[in-house]
C-alpha cells in the first residue's frame, strides 16, 4: 500500500507500508481527502521541533468505513461517512486525570509524533470515529482544524456579552470566528491578506482590520468604546501577534493562544496584572468534533470556501512545494485519494 512519506525537510518521497489488519476495537477506513494544516507546512520546512524523519504527515481526514471489528457498536457501520480523531491520550497524566485529554502530556497525534494518514487505509479505535450522513467528504475533512478554532472560543469563554477578536484568518482562525459567532459574540478579525478578511466576514466577522493598512490598537478604539475587546484569540503564532492579543484585551479580559511561536516572546508582562489578565493556552480540540459537524450540517457559513485548491494523491509533493513557495495563496489543501467525492 502507498503512502507519502517525509524523508528530509523539503524531501517527500512515495513509500510502501504494510496493508493494516481491523481490531476487535477498531474500525478500518479507506481514506477519500487529507486536508494539510500548518503543522505540516511547519514539517515540510524543518521547524517542528515535535517531529523526526521519516515521518508520514496527515492528520485531518474523512474516509469511509470498510470494515469493523467485533467490538465496534451497531451505530458505526460500513459505507458510514467518517472523520477522526488524530489525537491520543493516556489517561494517567495530570491533564488526563483533569478530563482534559486534549492536552495530554504524551498525545502521539497523526503525522507528528507518529506517522500519519497520507495513505490510502488506515485502522483507528472506534471512539475516535464521527460520522456524518449528510456532509459530503470533501466538507467532512474540514471538521479537525475547525474544532481547534472551535476550541479556542470554549476555552476563552465566549458568551453574547462579549467582543472577540480573532488574529489570523486561516482555517483554525476561522474556525474560530464562527464558533464566537454562534455563541452570539461581536467578532472582528485582523489579518494581513484582504481576501481572507473578506472569507472570515462570510464566516460571521462583524469588523475586518488589514493590519498591513491600520494599526489595529487604534482600528480597535472605535469599535469597543477604548476599552478594547473581552476576549482576544491569537491563531497566527508570531511574537508581534502574541504581543497584539495582551495589548488588544481589555481589563479583565481573556487572552487564548492557539499558534506556537517560533521564536522567543518578549513582554511587558505589568499588563498581565494591571489588567489582571486570564491567559489561556489552546491546545487540539476537546469534545467539540460533534458540535462542529453539527454546525457544518447546518450551512449557515460557506466552509466549502475554505479550500484553495485539491489535488491528486499522486500531486502530493508539488502541493507541499507550491504551498511552501507562496502560502499566501492558500487557506486549505486538500489531497484527493479517491478521484473526489
Amino acid at each position: 500500500m502507498k503512502a507519502i512519506s517525509l524523508t528530509a525537510p523539503q524531501s517527500l518521497s512515495f513509500v510502501d507500508i504494510p496493508t493494516p489488519i481491523v481490531g476487535p476495537g477498531e474500525v478500518l477506513i479507506e481514506v477519500h481527502y487529507i486536508g494539510l494544516c500548518g503543522t505540516d507546512l511547519n514539517s515540510y520546512r524543518g521547524l517542528n521541533p515535535l517531529l523526526t524523519y521519516p515521518r508520514i504527515p496527515g492528520h485531518e481526514v474523512s474516509g469511509v468505513v470498510m470494515e469493523t471489528g467485533s467490538q465496534v457498536p451497531e451505530s458505526i457501520k460500513p459505507g458510514a461517512k467518517v472523520m477522526v480523531s488524530p489525537y491520543t491520550h493516556c489517561g494517567l497524566c495530570p491533564a488526563c486525570r483533569q478530563g482534559r485529554d486534549n492536552c495530554c502530556q504524551f498525545n502521539q497525534t497523526y503525522g507528528v509524533q507518529r506517522d500519519g494518514l497520507l495513505t490510502h487505509r488506515f485502522t483507528v479505535p472506534y471512539a475516535k470515529v464521527f460520522t456524518s450522513a449528510v456532509l459530503s467528504l470533501s466538507e467532512l475533512v474540514l471538521t479537525e482544524p475547525l474544532s481547534v478554532g472551535y476550541h479556542a472560543a470554549t476555552r476563552g469563554r465566549v458568551t453574547e456579552m462579549d467582543s472577540v477578536l480573532v488574529i489570523g484568518c486561516g482555517t483554525i482562525g476561522i474556525g474560530a470566528v464562527a464558533a464566537a459567532a454562534r455563541k452570539g459574540a461581536t467578532v472582528i478579525v485582523t489579518d494581513i491578506d484582504d481576501h481572507k478578511l473578506a472569507l472570515a466576514r462570510k464566516f460571521g466577522a462583524k469588523h475586518t482590520i488589514n493590519s498591513t493598512q491600520e494599526n489595529v490598537l487604534e482600528a480597535l478604539r472605535p469599535l469597543t468604546n477604548g476599552e478594547g475587546v473581552s476576549v482576544a484569540i491569537e491563531a497566527v503564532g508570531l511574537p508581534d501577534t502574541f504581543r497584539l492579543a495582551v495589548e488588544a484585551v481589555a481589563f479583565a479580559g481573556r487572552v487564548v493562544y492557539i499558534g506556537y511561536a517560533k521564536q522567543e516572546v518578549c513582554y511587558n508582562t505589568a499588563d498581565f496584572v494591571r489588567k489582571e489578565l486570564d491567559i489561556l493556552g489552546s491546545r487540539n480540540a476537546l469534545r467539540v468534533f460533534p458540535a462542529v459537524v453539527k454546525m457544518l450540517e447546518k450551512g449557515d457559513f460557506p466552509f466549502p470556501e475554505l479550500i484553495s485548491k485539491i489535488y491528486p494523491f499522486a500531486e502530493t509533493p508539488q502541493a507541499f512545494h507550491d504551498w511552501h513557495t507562496a502560502p499566501g495563496n492558500f487557506t486549505k489543501i486538500l489531497i484527493d485519494l479517491k478521484g473526489g467525492s
